[in-house]
């Protein structure tokens, strides 16, 4: 059974256009969450990252993975960590 991920982005976003790439080119669903269009969603990524608003921040079922900064093998690493991979 697949894990729920829920990405948490912005529009413009290098990083979050990486990862969302990184994701689809392994065929790994996931729901967008636009934090801009959503202002209780900037909310909960400023609560998971000390109050900063970083994106992209992905939460796979409690395990918050932040992708800003986007480097793959380390996306990859902890989407495995992660049991997504």
């Amino acid at each position: 059974m697949a894990k729920r991920i829920v990405i948490y982005t912005t529009p413009g976003c290098g990083d979050c256009k990486a990862a969302k790439r990184f994701l689809g080119e392994r065929g790994i669903a996931y729901e967008e969450v636009d934090i801009e269009r959503r202002p209780e969603a900037a909310g909960i990524v400023m609560g998971l990252n000390d109050g900063m608003r970083k994106t992209p921040t992905l939460d796979v079922e409690g395990t918050i993975i932040s992708g800003d900064k986007f480097n793959a093998a380390r996306f990859e690493k902890d989407l495995r960590d992660a049991g997504v991979l």
